[in-house]
């Protein structure tokens, strides 16, 4: 298996006085509702995002996983309180919540097809303003994923697939998340590529990225988590370490297909 350094100095934020904070929750969520029309999609869930960990949030298609994520972002209305860095997102709009590092990449990528792959990168630091660090973030960005190096003045919707996706999570990683939510990110990649990306993932949270994963790749989330939830009909139905759950019977059955 490949693997991918990422510095410290370049991609945790504030992400080690989080951690050396210690204690408390960098998300907190409780009693999270949303609803489409008369449909409850989301029905009442809690969970918590410790500094540095990473969660997986594994479900069936249909599950509430997306939902979950676009509210915790300030995408969607919800009801219940959700409470990042200590203090409620209730009210707070979600590019406020992305300067605050809460940074999203979301199920398709969400690149912008008509800028090249350098000007997704730099919009990824918009919010910043310590240009020498964008810099030197951009060229890491560059070391870590050397075809977007190669990629630089292309139009970002020329890329395969595979491409947008490390361009997507180079772009996150830009801003310096203190939280960073990845929504499916193996989703249509070939094995290579896919081991590329989580290697990418496994990186950032060695350096202390608290991550929440939404992958339906239930084996690939629950060998890189910490923890785990199980979201099932909008309803969270087991949680605990991920490697409890990756040898629970029913995990196992319903996900692993055994």
């Amino acid at each position: 298996m490949s693997s991918v350094t990422i510095s410290g100095a370049a991609m945790m934020g504030d992400s080690a006085a989080d951690s050396a904070a210690g204690g408390a929750p960098i998300l907190r969520v409780a009693g999270l509702h949303v609803a489409y029309g008369g449909i409850q999609a989301v029905k009442g869930i809690d969970l918590e995002i410790g500094p540095g960990e990473l969660i997986a949030l594994i479900g069936a298609n249909g599950a509430g996983k997306t939902t979950s994520l676009r509210a915790i972002t300030g995408s969607l209305a919800w009801g219940g309180a959700i409470d990042y860095l200590g203090q409620s997102t209730r009210g707070v709009a979600a590019h406020e919540l992305l300067r605050r590092g809460l940074v999203m990449v979301p199920e398709g990528r969400g690149i912008f097809t008509r800028m090249t792959v350098a000007e997704n990168l730099l919009m990824g630091a918009y919010a910043r303003d310590d240009k020498a660090q964008i810099a030197r973030d951009l060229d890491e960005q560059y070391t870590v994923f050397p075809r977007l190096r190669e990629r630089a003045i292309q139009l970002a919707g020329n890329l395969s697939g595979g491409e947008q996706q490390m361009l997507a999570m180079a772009r996150a990683l830009m801003s310096r998340p203190r939280l960073l939510l990845l929504d499916e990110p193996s989703m249509g990649l070939s094995p290579i590529m896919v081991e590329k990306i989580f290697d990418v993932i496994r990186a950032a949270s060695a350096r202390g990225i608290p991550i929440l994963l939404v992958e339906q790749n239930a084996l690939l989330a629950l060998e890189a988590a910490d923890r785990a939830y199980v979201l099932d009909s909008g309803t969270i139905t087991l949680t605990g370490k991920a490697d409890e759950l990756l040898h629970d019977p029913k995990v196992r059955e319903a996900y692993l297909g055994e």
